[in-house]
């Protein structure tokens, strides 16, 4: 097991880097303090003339407000979180994330699993560790980006997973892209293990042991969509203010749609049963007597957003996506939207990850896509043979 990735250090010669704006939250992650959030939460009242109105709600004020029963700590992790997707949200606007969005300089493959990562996620993995750390609150976080997962402190009460920048391949064009993250609870039976095996296994938890997740959407908007187990809701950044407002309470994914959302160019590559419910359902002759669209980004964050919001099914049925911090957490999501998430054959949240970069075939959407999609037997991609991009 290596140790957490280093910035390399030519990163360290771009100025802007050390200067991200300063947090704008009206308090700050790190005075956060259990009696300010209780106080707060008691004598909230929301500054609209419609007091009864969800629309204008922070994260902490929708718990604080009865939509969830979240934990201090949970408030405080929360916090800090928001607090690194608003600067991992400036670096991907910035005028010069391009020189950031290429590829590092030497190497093939970094093994266990992992994509080569780029200088932007690089970037992007360091905001969010460092203001987990800051945060006190986690253990130890698993990222898409380092080989093990990086234990924080001993007596942090949660365990993060985190994909810091999914779709940044794409960030040249400026291709929407995304965070996501899953929260567990640590083990505290792990507790006497060796710091690498406790870490290791904490971060191995069934997705169905989660206690919250999510995933930012870098876009013409940036949205953080996240459940704690009691529904799905997404926030708006308002930069006005630099607070994530409540702009999508309890939402609901159709239960079908008319969207399907992969890559066509990899038909040929897909098992019969694929191809049977994709020639299906394009021509109006399935279940939903509909004709089908297709639409693909190629981020995974943006093309899942729209399927919860519109329905249907996003899916890459070859073993590519990552069960432990991508599967996972919007599987989550999907689920308390009243959606579903499955490997083809299986509920993702069901698999007990083995390894930590452990991939798998995903498909994501409305429950009766999904049930219809899976009736057809065939349709993992067990055959890869890679492709250039």
């Amino acid at each position: 097991m290596q140790s957490p990735t280093i910035i390399p250090s030519n990163l360290h010669n771009l100025k802007f880097i050390p200067n991200f704006p300063q947090n704008p939250l009206r308090y700050r992650p790190e005075s956060f303090n259990r009696r300010s959030s209780t106080s707060m939460f008691h004598n909230f009242k929301i500054n609209s003339k419609i007091d009864n109105s969800d629309a204008f709600l922070t994260i902490t004020q929708f718990a604080g407000k009865g939509g969830v029963d979240l934990s201090d700590d949970l408030v405080v992790l929360y916090s800090n979180l928001e607090y690194a997707f608003k600067r991992i949200a400036a670096l991907v606007a910035s005028p010069v994330n391009s020189s950031l969005g290429k590829s590092s300089a030497g190497g093939e493959d970094v093994g266990s699993g992992r994509d080569k990562p780029k200088p932007l996620d690089i970037v992007s993995n360091e905001i969010i560790l460092s203001c987990l750390r800051r945060s006190g609150k986690v253990a130890v976080m698993a990222s898409e980006e380092d080989d093990a997962p990086v234990w924080i402190t001993d007596d942090g009460p949660f365990v993060v997973v985190t994909d810091p920048l999914d779709g940044s391949r794409n960030i040249d064009a400026s291709v929407p892209t995304g965070t996501i993250f899953g929260v567990y609870n640590r083990l505290i039976e792990l507790d006497s293990l060796q710091v690498k095996e406790k870490a290791l296994l904490n971060s191995l938890q069934s997705g169905s042991r989660l206690v919250a997740a999510g995933y930012v959407l870098y876009s013409s908007a940036t949205i953080l969509c996240t459940s704690f187990g009691s529904g799905a809701h997404a926030f708006t950044l308002d930069h006005s203010t630099g607070d994530f407002v409540l702009t999508h309470p309890n939402i609901k994914i159709p239960t079908r749609g008319q969207i399907y959302s992969v890559n066509d160019a990899r038909y040929f590559d897909w098992p019969e049963g694929l191809r049977r419910y994709i020639d299906t359902i394009r021509q109006g002759k399935g279940k939903y007597p509909k004709k089908y669209s297709a639409r693909y980004i190629c981020s995974l964050v943006a093309d899942f957003h729209r399927t919860l919001m519109y329905g249907g099914v996003a899916m890459n049925p070859r073993d590519h996506l990552r069960l432990v911090y991508e599967a996972n957490p919007l599987s989550f999501l999907a689920e308390q939207a009243g959606g579903k998430g499955s490997d083809g054959k299986n509920r993702i949240l069901s698999i007990q990850p083995v390894k930590l970069h452990q991939r798998l075939p995903l498909f994501l959407g409305s429950p009766d896509d999904i049930d219809e999609l899976q009736s057809y037997g065939d349709v993992q991609q067990t055959i890869n043979p890679g492709y250039d991009v």
